[in-house]
């Protein structure tokens, strides 16, 4: 890939990653609940889900679903019903204790990855974003594998940093998440409820 084809996608990749999504407030959630160094197992799940998006729209499933209406919308109907889900898990839970517990340390690694990992999948919209995205900066010409890799690392290093971040910044604001906590959760729940109910919305 050329110099300046990798910083015109690098600069995309960045912008999509500032933009807010159902993984970054998952990792301002748990940033809160669990710290910054266990959301690590958040962040590892849902670049884990995005790489994988990326590799199915590259390599040819991305063309397939907008082919077929039928698939499109149950992904979307899915994806949609898990981020509910996820919502709803939020809204209902008791106001957060945000001091770290034993509880929330012996909560599995494999759990939080499972979240972030499921939360990246199950957003169809970044499938067709890279269905319609990547294809503008391959060389056919090129080798593809290598180009993937290349596409995957920086998004993964771009993404993994910005929700990162997010995560520190629910560890420093945690005296003011402490006093809203029901608030916080509330917030966090509808959000993640709004994106799910227009995800099938979506054209």
């Amino acid at each position: 890939m050329a110099l300046h084809t990798w910083l015109i996608y690098f600069v995309a990749v960045l912008g999509l990653s500032l933009t807010p999504g159902p993984n970054g407030l998952l990792a301002l959630t748990h940033g809160a609940l669990y710290g910054h160094r266990r959301t690590l197992w958040t962040i590892v799940g849902g670049i884990s889900g995005f790489v994988a998006l990326m590799a199915l729209s590259m390599f040819g499933i991305g063309a397939l679903l907008k082919a077929s209406a039928h698939a499109l919308i149950v992904l979307k109907v899915g994806g949609g019903l898990y981020l509910i889900w996820l919502g709803i898990q939020l809204w209902r839970a008791e106001p957060m204790n945000l001091q770290p517990t034993e509880q929330a340390q012996a909560k599995p690694g494999a759990h939080l990855l499972r979240q972030g990992f499921f939360s990246a999948v199950s957003n169809p919209k970044v499938i067709l974003f890279y269905g319609a995205f990547l294809p503008q900066f391959l060389d056919p010409a090129g080798n593809l594998w290598l180009q993937f890799a290349v596409m995957a690392a920086t998004f993964a290093v771009t993404e993994g940093l910005t929700e990162y971040l997010l995560a520190r910044l629910a560890h420093r604001v945690r005296p003011w998440l402490e006093r809203s906590g029901k608030g916080f959760n509330r917030a966090c729940g509808g959000l993640f409820g709004l994106m799910g109910a227009a995800l099938p919305l979506t054209r």
